[in-house]
């Protein structure tokens, strides 16, 4: 499913006159995980005892792996919770990016972990942080992938909801041209337009939401868009 993703990603950009995407989050690989040490390794296994131990010892918070991955990102990418509060709490940076631009609350909206979501912006991550190579938001990737709780997680945080990616889209955009017109996209649409996102930020071709949403046949995605004024 995720060749399929980003298959249907790329033949999108080309339609848009863009290149195709160079990449999309990349998490520790098995190779990354044998050659963690200190920090990294303590985050990735959730060590919370050893992340305090390291740190009272000297070791940084800022320390990055090869792709820029800090043992903050690491925890997140791991899914380890209580390796992520930990470091936070000693003065990790919630809003640093990696090496492809993505940040803590992108990370945990694209594996759509709401537990980590919550615990990143508990601890002053931003929803509002330009992230990519795309210049989006965690909104506009939580829309594309239809992730309908974490986008109303972070539409309450204070999410920008009209930005436009270098694409062209807006979340509101993203949730009709890259989602599959069921169930979750219809709800992360009906999310966004009840938050008040714009209905008709038309792509750099002029086509409109909802012209986009009658073209693939998504008919209650267009019923919204027509009850919010959508033209």
């Amino acid at each position: 499913m995720r060749v399929k993703a980003l298959v249907k990603t790329w033949l999108l950009c080309l339609l848009a006159g863009l290149a195709a995407p160079a990449s999309a989050q990349v998490a520790p690989n098995p190779d990354d995980l044998r050659i963690y040490a200190g920090l990294h390794e303590a985050a990735a296994k959730g060590d919370v005892a050893e992340i305090e131990r390291l740190t009272k010892a000297g070791e940084r918070l800022t320390i990055q792996d090869a792709r820029s991955r800090t043992p903050l990102h690491v925890a997140v990418y791991m899914k380890q919770p209580a390796a992520a509060r930990a470091l936070i709490k000693l003065g990790a940076n919630p809003n640093a990016l990696e090496i492809d631009r993505y940040d803590t609350v992108t990370i945990a909206a694209v594996a759509n972990d709401v537990e980590m979501l919550k615990l990143v912006l508990e601890g002053g991550a931003s929803a509002k942080n330009i992230t990519s190579r795309y210049d989006g938001t965690a909104l506009i990737a939580a829309a594309h992938l239809g992730h309908a709780e974490v986008v109303k997680i972070l539409i309450a945080a204070g999410a920008p909801l009209n930005h436009v990616n270098n694409l062209g889209w807006t979340a509101l955009m993203e949730s009709i041209v890259l989602g599959n017109g069921g169930k979750n996209h219809t709800e992360t649409l009906r999310a966004l337009v009840e938050a008040g996102a714009d209905v008709n930020i038309a792509d750099r071709q002029g086509i409109t939401p909802l012209q986009h949403a009658r073209r693939r046949a998504y008919t209650e995605m267009a019923r919204i868009l027509e009850r919010a004024g959508a033209r």
